[in-house]
């Protein structure tokens, strides 16, 4: 009988540890020097709108449709220097949109004035498509697609070095000094762009 009772308590020990590391890693932002920015539908008042896409809250995401009038941004309201940003999103096949750091006017977003970490899978001249960043690192070649389904994108900026990882495999890393801090944008261009998660972390 308490051999019974033994192994009863060690399956519910070993479980109880076993589901609690799937819950650590599955949530990498338990950890308190994650920044939530979005969250499903949630996150929309961490930034000012700028230019005139629809953004919106719905199906769990934050996004922006081909019904847009021109081009838009949201921006953070707050400014990073070295940090690491991690980002889930979906795009359309035809989705032009990116991933802006360190801009340094909030009210006109370009890839000179920011680093734009790309998601354009049908960009004219692939040299600067998904997973590059425009003006400074080319994408990979074969350029990696992220049209029609979800993809991840892990960006760090530290000092002058720069590193961009899609879907797990690194697409750049690179030295650049022209920017140092700023904000951050998430651009609508064409198509259709999705956000259901953004998170962001200082790096020492």
């Amino acid at each position: 009988m308490e051999k019974n009772v033994l192994q009863t308590v060690k399956f519910f020990l070993v479980t109880g540890l076993f589901f609690s590391g799937l819950t650590a890693c599955a949530t990498h932002n338990l950890d308190t020097s994650w920044t939530r920015l979005i969250q499903g539908e949630q996150g929309l008042e961490n930034f000012s709108q700028v230019g005139e896409a629809n953004w919106g809250a719905t199906d769990d995401t934050i996004q922006a449709t081909e019904k847009s009038k021109a081009f838009g941004f949201l921006v953070s309201k707050n400014a990073y220097q070295d940090f690491m940003i991690h980002v889930e999103f979906w795009a359309s096949e035809d989705a032009n949109s990116g991933i802006f750091l360190r801009c340094q006017n909030p009210n006109n977003i370009t890839d000179e004035n920011c680093y734009e970490v790309n998601i354009f899978d049908q960009r004219p001249d692939p040299a600067y498509a998904t997973g590059g960043i425009v003006k400074v690192a080319k994408a990979p070649n074969p350029v990696p697609k992220a049209g029609g389904k979800w993809n991840t994108y892990e960006i760090s900026a530290r000092g002058s070095r720069l590193g961009v990882v899609l879907n797990g495999i690194q697409t750049v890393d690179i030295e650049d000094t022209r920017l140092v801090s700023g904000p951050i944008a998430l651009q609508w261009a064409r198509g259709t762009i999705k956000f259901r998660k953004v998170d962001i972390r200082p790096l020492q």
